[in-house]
């Protein structure tokens, strides 16, 4: 079993005569303007780092770059958001907010707060590699981190990009030599898109389910154009148009009675999560492919050394993550589960 660290800070609490940046009260908070930060419940301010549904409620007013506002009202109805363009510092409440970003999905941003003399990265979701349908990760340094650490665990260092794509179209090659319809499962924002333009941009023509393509649909609004993309639907199953295209669903989609319509279908999983010993059985797939959106073990550790902090907050990650950090001399901290409720 990990160790526990037992010293924790108390971050309500002023330091030097400085009020702390953040707390935690069932939710992380920026303390001085008392700004929600990917806080599910509904909020009356907060910041949505991006519209995947674990990361945003339906709040009175929400700061999130313009993408993330689109996506966010197209999955939660209409919101009263305020645009944050990259890199551009806004004041907010007695701080300055710079948003970022975080290479994850369409408008993904991490927060960077300023406040007295101090300075926090919030990173969100992120990923470090490159990606064809989300802005290049940048990561400012600063004091204190708070850090999305998913595949804290070594076990999780993903092949090259390359090599993931390439076994993408390779499989999906090997599905159409076969007369099978290659059925891509990839979560409806973000992923799915990003496998679509691969695909597309590799000649290969995509057809979505409908969650998927009303997501793509804003992704082109806002000028993410994805290339030889159909909505899928019984008619054109039945007339076999989809024959020679891949088909790109979301697990668990809705779309389950259209797909069932595909007389030879073969399954294909694109996740980080791949690397787990658990995953094809679990998820039955054909194929299994580490094509992740996230950053993995040694990316998170790229990033804390290009940011610098003095302080690290783990969140949505192994406590192993953090004694790993102790070890490499870090002041770490999870920020997690009940930790959360012991630390603040």
């Amino acid at each position: 079993m990990a160790r526990r660290p037992r010293h924790l800070p108390d971050t309500k609490s002023p330091r030097d005569g400085k009020m702390p940046v953040f707390h935690y009260d069932n939710g992380l908070r920026i303390t001085t303007c008392d700004l929600a930060v990917d806080v599910r419940r509904r909020q009356p301010r907060a910041f949505v780092s991006h519209a995947h549904f674990d990361h945003m409620g339906r709040h009175a007013f929400a700061l999130c770059t313009a993408e993330t506002s689109q996506l966010y009202q197209h999955r939660l109805g209409k919101r009263d958001t305020r645009s944050m363009p990259l890199g551009e510092p806004i004041e907010w409440g007695g701080v300055r907010l710079t948003a970022y970003p975080a290479g994850h999905c369409l408008g993904s941003a991490m927060l960077y707060v300023e406040d007295d003399g101090q300075s926090l990265l919030y990173t969100g979701d992120f990923k470090l590699g490159e990606s064809l349908t989300s802005s290049p990760c940048e990561l400012p340094r600063a004091d204190l981190l708070v850090i999305e650490s998913t595949y804290g665990d070594p076990h999780y260092r993903f092949p090259p990009r390359a090599e993931s794509i390439e076994q993408l179209l390779a499989a999906v090659d090997e599905c159409l030599r076969e007369e099978r319809t290659p059925v891509i499962q990839a979560y409806a924002l973000g992923k799915a898109q990003e496998v679509t333009k691969l695909l597309t941009s590799n000649g290969r023509p995509v057809w979505q389910s409908p969650d998927v393509y009303a997501i793509s649909q804003v992704y082109e609004s806002c000028g993410m154009m994805l290339g030889d993309v159909r909505r899928l639907d019984e008619s054109a199953i039945r007339r076999g148009d989809v024959a020679g295209g891949a088909v790109v669903a979301a697990p668990g989609s809705r779309a389950g009675g259209l797909l069932s319509l595909l007389e030879r279908k073969a399954t294909i999983v694109t996740s980080g999560w791949a690397l787990a010993p658990w995953q094809r059985t679990r998820s039955r797939a054909d194929y299994s492919i580490a094509l992740s959106d996230h950053a993995d073990y040694d990316d998170l550790l790229e990033a804390i050394r290009r940011v610098e902090p003095q302080e690290i907050y783990c969140t949505h990650g192994p406590v192993k993550f953090v004694d790993r950090l102790r070890d490499l001399g870090h002041c770490a901290y999870p920020l997690a589960g009940h930790f959360q409720r012991r630390l603040f």
